[in-house]
């Protein structure tokens, strides 16, 4: 769904005030049985429009709607650094730039979207993400050296996230092995990456994010979880894009010279299981262990029974100790 007159209806009706049929026809140049075709195609994306007889139309709550004009405006360097795009519905922003490969290079292409039919998250897991709840975005990044320079990758990402966080003045937040975004011990955000190249040579990489700006409820996150909102912050997601962006930039072109080595301190300052008892899934045999972080490749370290144990990622996902149910990792 592209940005159409769809689009122009969703942001008259994003101040949550109420607007009659024939104004909106006016304002959109359309008659008032075709504003309510579009009407019913906001519907469609799970948008809640409230009909009240002589007042009008209206979304409840209004929206807080991307705008990539407004991105930049935030941080004007991006329009030298990215190329983006914005979607109003697809089935996933990841999905998107991996076809897009076949076009060419996908370095610096970002792709955000209103809404994902079938976002993923890692193991393959549903990725919840309703209209305008969240920020779904995904970014093309190509490194040389091959797969095996990409060790930490999802960390650096992960970095990112909470450094962009912590300059918007969220507090709370961290970093957990290898791929979330816990906020005050809940999960905020997710990390997708997906690669195709060589193994000794270029790769481009597909970075997925998915951040709980105001997701009010998620019925296919089974673990703890919060939004930004919910921890009682009110961050405009223009903003929060941009800021995300800028950030993403500078840990990436970092880790692109000097690999996890060079990043591996500042990730464990913000390791919020740092120096805890937690549990190892995914492998033959639950492990239970002290974190004391990660080594310079990004792997996992645990003293396990007084011996210190390396583990990576792939199936792997870490828990506190305290907790014992599963869920998105």
């Amino acid at each position: 769904m592209s940005l159409t007159s769809l689009n122009q209806l969703l942001h008259l009706l994003a101040d949550g005030h109420f607007h009659s049929g024939t104004d909106l026809g006016e304002r959109l140049h359309m008659t008032r049985a075709a504003v309510w075709k579009q009407l019913q195609g906001i519907e469609q994306l799970g948008v809640q429009v409230h009909r009240v007889r002589g007042k009008g139309y209206r979304i409840p709550a209004g929206l807080d709607l991307l705008d990539l004009e407004a991105i930049i405006r935030h941080q004007p360097q991006l329009a030298k650094l990215f190329a983006m795009e914005l979607l109003m519905s697809t089935a996933s922003t990841n999905q998107v730039l991996m076809q897009r490969q076949n076009e060419g290079s996908i370095h610096g292409k970002v792709v955000f979207a209103e809404v994902q039919t079938a976002g993923r998250g890692r193991l393959g897991r549903q990725w919840q993400s309703p209209f305008a709840q969240q920020l779904a975005l995904s970014v093309g990044w190509q490194f040389d050296g091959g797969v095996a320079a990409l060790e930490g990758l999802s960390l650096v990402v992960g970095l990112a996230v909470v450094d962009a966080l912590q300059a918007l003045g969220v507090q709370g937040a961290g970093v957990k092995w290898p791929n979330d975004i816990l906020l005050n011990g809940k999960k905020l955000a997710g990390i997708l990456l997906e690669l195709s190249g060589d193994a000794t040579g270029p790769c481009q990489v597909v970075i997925g994010i998915g951040l709980n700006v105001h997701l009010a409820r998620c019925d296919l996150i089974d673990q703890p979880w919060t939004s930004l909102v919910d921890a009682g912050y009110t961050i405009e997601r223009n903003m929060l894009a941009a800021q995300l962006l800028i950030t993403l930039s500078e840990r990436l072109n970092c880790f692109a010279t000097s690999g996890f080595a060079e990043l591996q301190q500042a990730w464990q300052a913000q390791h919020v299981y740092q120096g805890q008892q937690v549990r190892l899934h995914g492998i033959k045999e639950e492990i239970t262990g002290i974190c004391h972080g990660v080594d310079a490749s990004g792997a996992l370290l645990l003293e396990v029974a007084g011996q210190l144990r390396s583990f990576r990622g792939g199936e792997v996902s870490l828990r506190p100790l305290a907790t014992t149910s599963g869920g998105n990792s």
